[in-house]
């Protein structure tokens, strides 16, 4: 029973802590794409046609670990981009701008296509939006080794607490004389042979 309460800590701890590192991996995924996305949207700003703005080259989401920039005028129409799937455009959801439309920016999770998943950013500019993203697969990696890492520790842990809790209540219980040590010895050996 000494047990009990600590493998409850141990379990709650193992959790917070790679719900911690999950959180700080997950969120500076988006460090790159908020410069890049205010950048542009200065530039864009500044009077920069929209073509002029995009990277120098074509970004494919399905493979590339390379940011791209996308620009949509008000109305949410692409006018612009470095980025395509499959060699095409690709989707991106018109509801995100409504979170910008007054000003400011907005950092989501993307997943135009299954397995395909970005860190995005989106800005607001005068003449609409920009998106700043990069493939999320180098830190989805990095998440999974945490996890891994996790799980090893907390099993290694609950079972280093078992073992140290039942030594000492081993111990506890052979000093208060609740367990003969001699008895068990004979109790393992089995009945003595009658001749």
């Amino acid at each position: 029973m000494i047990w009990v309460p600590i493998a409850v800590a141990v379990t709650g701890l193992a959790a917070l802590v790679y719900a911690a590192v999950q959180h700080e991996l997950r969120q500076s995924a988006n460090d790159p794409q908020v410069q890049l996305a205010e950048d542009t949207a200065a530039r864009l700003d500044a009077g920069a046609t929209p073509s002029a703005v995009l990277p120098a080259e074509r970004v494919e989401m399905s493979s590339s670990l390379a940011p791209y920039v996308m620009v949509f005028d008000a109305n949410g129409e692409q006018i612009a981009s470095s980025a395509v799937l499959q060699g095409t455009a690709p989707p991106f959801p018109a509801s995100v701008f409504e979170a910008v439309r007054s000003g400011g920016q907005d950092a989501i999770t993307w997943q135009p296509q299954l397995g395909v998943r970005s860190a995005a950013v989106v800005q607001h500019w005068r003449g609409g939006f920009v998106v700043a993203g990069r493939s999320l697969r180098l830190v989805e990696e990095r998440e999974n080794d945490v996890l891994l890492l996790s799980a090893f520790m907390w099993v290694l842990t609950l079972g280093a607490t078992a073992i140290a809790s039942t030594a000492v209540a081993l111990v506890a219980a052979s000093r208060s004389g609740e367990i003969d040590l001699r008895a068990m010895s004979i109790a393992r050996r089995g009945p003595a042979l009658r001749g």
